[in-house]
């Protein structure tokens, strides 16, 4: 039987941490048999190892090793990739084709990242699992398989299966045996080594010296969270080895390439309003849009006024101007745009109707008196207005724009809007 030493050198596994070296015994001891197998861990901890490892000392080693990434397979398509199609199954099936699992038969398929499959194809994965059954997308006819699946995920299945995004009973066919693998972080005494090994694999592919860390370095990169485990690592020594010229690398250059733990992040705020604050809040947005169905009811009878007079605003209702516009240093700067019309009826609790109930029956009954047609010919009396003015005072803009009440800067816009 093969011993951890010799599988780390046979597949060049770097380290000597306890929780390392028991998910290898378990793979060695699992190998034989063809029970499935589910590889859990972090990203980047090199869950890939333990599926070869497996498959190298099975009955199958003779037979087809096929790694899939399921998380790297749209889901429209993933299906015929495991399972085959039979020509013409949808558009663009030209050919008929062999799933892996056809083509893996006698052999061993390891399916990363499984906790991204669809609900779907979970539930084809299941049967493979239970009888070593599978039907081509397309297909009607029952095929055999004699696979040994082992799985890998950095997701917490638990957490998958109670949000409803992982079968329950596929993840107990899959997991007949667990084996965790230990981030990076849990592995400090393994770190150096690692990174040791990566300098000289890369001094070795780059034709240069390796490069060698100072103990203040080697401390750091020991104590260093690692987010991203050993690819992160076998990252940040490819980059120190191509780019500096130094070969002896100090603890300020060490960090220049690591960036600061959890500075990137963003804060997050939690907590929920309480009821007063929405009660707040709605009460607050009520006052105001009663008060802005006001302003336009005011805004009505002053435009009316405007149209049945023809004369300066401000000589027909001053008190109402300033009701509307508020106090002004300069009058000109008053301007009357077209303002859409805006009925607001409260459909809350009789408590908010009968707060606003007294002021505002008054303001229904003025909107009410504003006829349907008048409102359509607003535009065309505006224009009209504009017209009469500017022949009064021979096209002069200042002149027609002090008698219809307005800035000349409104009308010269007035102007160019109507084509004047």
């Amino acid at each position: 039987m093969e011993t951890v030493q010799n599988i780390k050198q046979r597949f060049e596994i770097i380290g000597n941490d306890p929780k390392l070296n028991r998910a290898i015994e378990k793979a060695i001891q699992v190998a034989p048999t063809d029970i499935s197998v589910l590889v859990v861990g972090e990203s980047g901890v090199g869950k890939e190892s333990i599926p070869r490892i497996i498959h190298s000392l099975s009955h199958r080693k003779h037979g087809k090793y096929i790694a899939v990434n399921c998380g790297a397979i749209p889901e429209g398509t993933i299906d015929s990739e495991l399972f085959g199609h039979e020509k013409g199954a949808f558009t663009g099936a030209n050919n008929a084709r062999e799933g892996y699992f056809e083509v893996a038969d006698g052999g061993t398929i390891f399916l990363d990242e499984v906790g991204e499959l669809p609900l779907t194809t979970q539930v084809r994965l299941l049967r493979v699992l239970e009888n070593g059954e599978f039907i081509k997308v397309g297909s009607s006819q029952v095929q055999k398989t004699n696979v040994r699946i082992v799985a890998a995920t950095n997701v917490n299945m638990f957490d998958a299966i109670e949000k409803g995004k992982f079968r329950e009973d596929l993840y107990y066919r899959l997991s007949t045996v667990d084996i965790p693998l230990p981030p990076l972080r849990d592995r400090k005494d393994d770190i150096h080594l690692l990174f040791r090994k990566f300098a000289a694999d890369f001094a070795h592919k780059y034709k240069m010296p390796p490069i060698r860390l100072s103990d203040d370095a080697v401390q750091f990169l020991q104590k260093y969270r690692w987010s991203g485990n050993i690819r992160q690592l076998r990252n940040v020594a490819e980059q120190i080895s191509v780019l500096e010229t130094n070969r002896d690398i100090s603890l300020a250059t060490l960090q220049s390439y690591l960036p600061t733990e959890g500075s990137t992040l963003p804060s997050v705020v939690g907590g929920k309003k309480s009821d007063s604050d929405f009660a707040t809040e709605r009460d607050i947005l009520y006052k105001v849009l009663f008060d802005m169905k006001s302003d336009l009811n005011d805004l009505k009878k002053l435009t009316l006024e405007l149209m049945k007079n023809g004369a300066k605003v401000q000589d027909i209702n001053p008190s109402l101007i300033q009701k509307v516009y508020g106090a002004k240093e300069n009058e000109s700067e008053i301007s009357f745009e077209e303002t859409p019309r805006v009925n607001v009826i409260p459909t809350q609790t009789q408590a908010h109707q009968e707060e606003f109930e007294e002021d505002d029956d008054q303001n229904y009954l003025d909107a009410e008196t504003v006829e349907e047609e008048e409102v359509l010919k607003l535009e065309q009396k505006e224009i009209e207005l504009i017209k009469k003015s500017l022949e009064r005072h021979k096209g002069k803009r200042k002149a027609a724009a002090d008698e219809l009440g307005i800035s000349e800067r409104t009308l010269y816009r007035k102007i160019k809007q109507f084509d004047l």
